[in-house]
């Protein structure tokens, strides 16, 4: 590094607007998510049985994840070819135009499924080009050797977010149910003029084929190609698709735990408060040694802490007693967010050493299609897996749901060990000076 070199992401400015630009978004969407699941929850269980209104969770995850599965490609592509800035600043105007939206039609009584069906489709259009954007935006903004640095700072906006974003929508839900959205909507607005202070940044212009569609698909064969990435991400997807617990919370917090509107808040912030802290420590003492070994642990340790919630609360119940558990102090309820905390903290782990492999493994001009790729991945372990434990609790109920994703995201972890030797063997994040991609599609003849 030189000496004119910054020696941290936050002595540059553009880092610092994006920092804040994610915080506020994030802050955004989390209370949206947590408030329009309670919402569709509640209006359900308003004429539908437990297993009948948690197949409807199980279908506002497909809703958010169709948009990003027809979208993602075409995204990725899109922030390799235009200015970055530009394509998060519309992804997040988007997403303030759905929580003014959700705003009136809750403040108004006019809140129907079908409205928060749609809506949340609209948000999952803006979450497929805000996220390859965003993530292929960040590298631009600070030397490579603080880059680690600036990756766990994100991610502690991120989770920063996570933590207060759910908390805040509960309990502002609790006062005034339109009161999430206003304010989500605000954070949003705040978000767009942050991304409006970022200046002008070099990209790399795409190499190899002309044809958008071979260079969309480029994106699909880079990560096949490097197997750490397919297996970091693969195993991501898998296992939380498996193990999503955070699907089923709205069910544990009104029905198992008894908690209300405001122990969703709980719930849901205690995986992220987990996250958080793990972020805090890398950003201190970023991880260096043995980052493949460490990644398959975490995601075993965050199939573990799924089995630990699904089963604290129906456990617990018939050993003190029905009345005991609804409290916010309750032992069941202390050991649920404990087991919450430690599955967002597995999960950080997981997240820190995918995001750094694919930021530093990949060239500048194919991070917005490795992104989407990745957002893709990602929202498929996201939405598909709120899909998948949502319709499962319908076939066999939340607590099997919970309890069986959690012994399957174990049972993966394992067996990826043995597909990809290669998440065994990965020490650092530095890649192989060897490896380089070149898009095999020939270009069209002058």
């Amino acid at each position: 590094m030189s000496a004119t070199a910054p020696s941290h992401p936050f002595r540059v400015h553009n880092f610092r607007a994006y920092w804040v630009a994610r915080l506020c978004a994030t802050l955004g969407q989390m209370a949206m998510v947590i408030v329009i699941g309670w919402q569709v929850y509640d209006i359900a269980r308003e004429t539908m049985s437990v297993k009948e209104a948690s197949f409807q969770l199980g279908l506002i995850g497909v809703a958010q994840f169709l948009p990003l599965l027809a979208l993602s490609l075409v995204a990725g592509w899109v922030a390799d070819r235009v200015d970055r800035r530009w394509i998060a600043r519309g992804a997040v105007a988007l997403e303030a135009g759905c929580a003014f939206a959700l705003c009136w039609l809750t403040y108004s009584g006019a809140i129907t499924l079908p409205a928060l069906f749609a809506i949340a489709a609209l948000l999952g259009v803006a979450r497929a080009f805000a996220g390859p954007a965003l993530q292929a935006l960040a590298p631009n903004l600070v030397p490579a050797a603080i880059l680690p640095t600036a990756i766990a700072l994100s991610s502690i906006a991120w989770q920063g977010g996570s933590v207060i974003g759910p908390a805040m929508g509960g309990y502002l839900y609790a006062a005034a149910q339109w009161l999430p959205y206003a304010v989500s909507g605000g954070l949003f607005t705040l978000s767009f003029l942050m991304l409006m202070l970022i200046t002008p940044v070099p990209r790399r212009a795409i190499k190899g084929a002309r044809n958008p569609w071979a260079q969309m698909v480029d994106g699909l064969r880079y990560v096949r190609r490097n197997r750490l990435v397919l297996g970091a991400i693969s195993l991501d997807l898998f296992a939380v698709l498996l193990g999503g617990a955070t699907a089923m919370l709205p069910v544990y917090a009104r029905d198992i735990l008894h908690v209300g509107a405001d122990g969703l808040g709980h719930l849901r912030a205690a995986p992220a408060l987990g996250a958080v802290v793990t972020a805090l420590l890398f950003s201190w003492r970023p991880l260096r040694t043995e980052v493949g070994r460490k990644m398959l642990l975490a995601v075993g340790a965050f199939g573990a802490a799924t089995v630990v919630f699904g089963l604290a609360g129906p456990v617990l119940e018939p050993l003190i007693g029905p009345g005991a558990v609804g409290h916010d102090f309750a032992p069941a309820v202390l050991l649920s967010l404990a087991a919450l905390f430690v599955l967002g903290a597995a999960d950080m782990v997981s997240v820190y050493i995918r995001q750094s492999l694919i930021q530093l493994y990949t060239p500048d001009e194919m991070r917005g299609r490795v992104g989407a790729v990745s957002t893709l991945f990602i929202s498929g372990s996201n939405e598909l897996g709120e899909a998948e434990s949502g319709f499962l609790a319908a076939l066999i109920g939340p607590v099997a749901a919970v309890v069986g994703g959690g012994i399957g995201a174990i049972l993966v972890t394992g067996l990826w060990a043995r597909i990809f030797p290669e998440l065994r063997r990965a020490r650092t994040f530095d890649p192989p000076e060897s490896f380089e991609f070149t898009s095999t599609t020939p270009s069209p003849a002058k």
